[in-house]
């Protein structure tokens, strides 16, 4: 299944189309680390990482992991377990995923950056939760929980997101 997300905030697949919330500095094709862009491009999605303390494993042909209080993502080009999963307490500068805020209750990681990480061209993009706002994310495509909970019903390893700019 593909994916695809348009620079004006949606986001379709099959005969879908819902809200997302994109990077507060837009879509780009050279994504750095902490530029608030959303990058472009067409990404594999990796896992699915869920607070089994808010809600159960979602249905979906991904592999899932639930999240542990610990579990943080490498977001400092100086790591060497950048743009990686990680436990806390790290030496290097990192994102929590066990937050107090709803946002991480749903995360879908996204190959971008990943094979292998190159410093400094961007960590943690994610699919996950939009705020109550629905606010701009750092990078990340944000959607309503049941809108996510409806589209990871119809993904599975071989699901592809394609970025537009």
């Amino acid at each position: 299944m593909k994916i695809t997300v348009l620079p004006n905030n949606l986001l379709s697949w099959k005969n879908n189309n819902v809200r997302c919330e994109l990077g507060r500095n837009g879509i780009n094709f050279n994504k750095k680390e902490g530029d608030g862009t959303t990058p472009a491009g067409v990404f594999p999605l990796r896992k699915v990482f869920f607070r089994a303390d808010r809600l159960p494993t979602p249905k979906t042909g991904l592999l899932t992991k639930a999240l542990k209080p610990e579990d943080g993502w490498s977001d400092d080009p100086k790591d060497p377990a950048y743009n990686k999963l990680i436990k806390q307490p790290h030496n290097y500068r990192h994102e929590k995923l066990w937050r107090d805020d709803h946002i991480y209750d749903v995360i879908v990681e996204l190959g971008q950056n990943d094979n292998p990480p190159k410093p400094g061209f961007g960590s943690a993009i994610f699919i996950h939760l939009a705020s109550y706002d629905q606010s701009p994310t750092e990078g990340c495509i944000a959607l309503k929980l049941e809108d996510l909970l409806l589209l990871l019903k119809e993904c599975d390893q071989l699901t592809t997101i394609n970025i537009l700019y």
